[in-house]
């Protein structure tokens, strides 16, 4: 972190000092002395995505491939923060890609999840970013993202149902058009 990282952090706490005290808190008091400025790095960190460029991680481990029918990571788990109430939803994104010439470094996949997932955000739009980004810089036949993630917004407040899950699923290239290369995607990644 830079000094301008410092400076936005401590900025940061001085909101969440004062939103202590628009809730009832003492924010002098012993156990929240520190709080503002944990909760301020947290945040920080926990929006990383904002200072990251998902197309550059992607660039930088594409290599030749001359194999392949079908790459699957499986299982990446992610943290995010919904957009609608800043409360954390989090799951698994499984990635598929048909090689054409080329393929990139398998964990430059989950730096990609990673991108987006850091950042305010919804389910709907991670997938789709991630799927997209990687058709867009990926030489390929076709891209799928699954997305499966449980969301605090549901589970802590309004209909505060604890066992909901959402799935979602984005899809480009040959998986548009062949729904049997879709349902292979989804039996190879069912748990």
């Amino acid at each position: 972190m830079d000094k301008s990282d410092d400076r936005t952090i401590e900025e940061i706490a001085g909101h969440y000092r004062e939103i202590l005290r628009l809730i009832g808190e003492n924010p002098d008091r012993e156990g929240l002395i520190k709080t503002p400025l944990r909760a301020a790095k947290a945040l920080y960190h926990i929006t990383s995505g904002y200072r990251q460029d998902a197309a550059e991680v992607a660039r930088q481990a594409i290599f030749e491939h001359a194999g392949s029918q079908i790459v699957i990571v499986r299982d990446i788990e992610f943290y995010s923060m919904c957009e609608h109430h800043i409360l954390p939803f989090f799951g698994k994104v499984s990635v598929g890609y048909i090689p054409d010439g080329k393929m990139i470094g398998l964990s430059k996949l989950a730096r990609i999840v990673e991108c987006f997932a850091r950042r305010l955000q919804v389910q709907e739009r991670l997938t789709a970013q991630v799927c997209h980004l990687l058709s867009e810089t990926l030489p390929n036949k076709g891209v799928i993202v699954a997305c499966e993630a449980e969301h605090l917004c549901m589970k802590m407040r309004g209909v505060e149902k604890q066992d909901s899950s959402t799935t979602t699923f984005d899809y480009t290239g040959r998986f548009v058009s062949d729904p049997a290369l879709r349902q292979e995607f989804l039996s190879l990644i069912a748990r």
